[in-house]
């Protein structure tokens, strides 16, 4: 083991000369033996390390015990010792996450709080072989993006460094060989013996008919893995400079695309070019229930005929298209309905922060003509008082020049109105609900014509 964990450290360059680890430690066999390899080098490497420990308060006493185990061996080894004690049954409930990503979740958020406390810049885990043979198993069978298929990477940025995971070249009998060879002491966890888990039941009964077939199995993944992350990473720097093309606007809780350009690309950009964009609205921290089933919905929303339509992912990020846009996004784009009277003469503010000034003109003359902001409204034919709201089902409104009417929704759909913005548009109207103007889009009969002689009343909106 010895020889393949310093040969995959070198391969991978996990362990620069002189640097300041945090080894995740939780008592069992993987990591006790990741801690006694990095204790054996540090005096040659001038490496410092530090543990950390999480207990996630499972199994009551006996995870208790298992943390006062691992402050023990560090004691022995003269290595500062950092534990945490988190409910994370609690923690669960109040997220309403699986109990594995809410432990997940919180052993990576102390792990990252031990780091800066400490300034160091590798974080180590104990993941190996059969670890990274599950995992590669798993997400082929739920599904997931090719970045995923690829497994568990040697070397990821985390925090204000990188995780290290120098176990992946061994198996579990390796380690279990080591441990023994170095006469090492461990604890065992025994929810790893139930078939509860997937992975426990992968483990048991799937692995070892694998490794029977195929002796060199985990050898092989890997070596795959590694293949499949060089060709992601080729393909996204690829695909960063195509999407430049795509991004039409980009904050930290929304994202809006250029679909055009988007479908012209080829596919494989394509879905690493989603991959990017989600990485970067879930901040790294992509759900495990989002599979590639989502990104097969949302080609299939882009390649469709319809110009819009809307898809949920997890963690309540809306995916909405609007003709030419798809737009990714955490806010509740969804407007809340609002009705106000509109004083004349008098302004008003309304909730997306438009203000519509209204203006009584004792004259008009027929020279001046209403600018596109702007309704001129004959007073004769005014029910009061005036209300501005959002709109309603079935609302219609008779049209300037014709004898019929026409649904809202059919003027917003002309005019290309993306479906977000529809309901936070206002609308005009007197007090028999006749619809007098919609803002920017279309004109009524209630306007002035050329028989209109007294007063009027001059209605404008703009931003605050």
């Amino acid at each position: 083991m010895w020889n393949n964990v310093s040969a995959f450290i070198q391969k991978h360059n996990l362990l620069p000369e002189g640097s300041k680890v945090v080894i995740g430690v939780s008592g069992g066999a993987d990591s006790i033996s990741l801690l006694h390899f990095f204790d054996t080098i540090r005096v040659e490497k001038h490496l410092e390390l530090i543990v950390a420990h999480v207990d996630h308060m499972f199994r009551g006493r006996q995870s208790e015990e298992d943390m006062l185990f691992v402050k023990e061996e560090c004691e022995k080894r003269c290595i500062p010792f950092e534990a945490s004690q988190i409910d994370v049954l609690s923690y669960q409930r109040e997220n309403k996450w699986s109990a594995q990503v809410a432990a997940r979740k919180c052993r990576y958020s102390f792990y990252q709080e031990v780091m800066e406390k400490h300034q160091a810049n590798l974080l180590a885990l104990g993941h190996h072989g059969d670890d990274q043979v599950e995992t590669m198993l798993m997400r082929l069978g739920r599904g997931s993006s090719i970045k995923g298929y690829a497994g568990i990477l040697p070397k990821r940025q985390f925090g204000r460094g990188w995780i290290i995971r120098p176990l992946l070249s061994v198996t579990k009998e390796e380690v279990l060989d080591y441990v023994k060879e170095n006469g090492l002491s461990y604890r065992h966890d025994p929810s790893n013996d139930k078939d509860a888990y997937r992975r426990n039941r992968l483990r048991h009964h799937v692995l070892p008919l694998l490794k029977d077939e195929f002796p060199s199995l985990n050898e092989k993944f890997q070596a795959f893995s590694e293949h499949l992350q060089d060709d992601n990473s080729y393909l996204e720097e690829l695909t960063k400079k195509e999407w430049n093309k795509v991004i039409k606007t980009k904050n930290e809780s929304r994202v809006v695309l250029r679909i055009k350009p988007l479908l012209l690309m080829a596919k494989p950009l394509q879905r690493r070019g989603f991959q990017l964009i989600l990485n970067y609205l879930y901040n790294n921290e992509i759900p495990p229930s989002l599979s590639s089933i989502h990104i097969d919905n949302l080609l299939s929303l882009l390649e469709s005929e319809h110009p819009s339509g809307m898809l949920h992912f997890p963690d309540d990020l809306q995916v909405t298209r609007s003709y030419n846009d798809c737009t990714f996004s955490f806010e509740n784009e969804r407007a809340i309905p609002f009705r106000a009277m509109i004083e004349v003469p008098g302004k008003i503010t309304l909730p997306t922060d438009d203000v519509i000034i209204s203006e009584v003109w004792t004259h008009y003359n027929h020279e001046v003509q209403p600018e596109k902001n702007q309704a001129i409204l004959d007073l004769s034919k005014v029910a009061f008082p005036l209300q501005v709201r959002s709109r309603l089902n079935g609302d219609r409104m008779k049209l300037k020049g014709t004898a019929g009417s026409k649904k809202l929704k059919s003027i917003f759909i002309e005019a290309k109105i993306p479906i977000a913005k529809r309901d936070s548009w206002p609308i005009i109207v007197d007090a028999n609900e006749n619809v007098l103007w919609v803002p920017m889009l279309k004109r009524s009969p209630f306007e002035v014509t050329e028989e209109t002689m007294g007063p009027v009343l001059v209605l404008t909106i703009k931003k605050s």
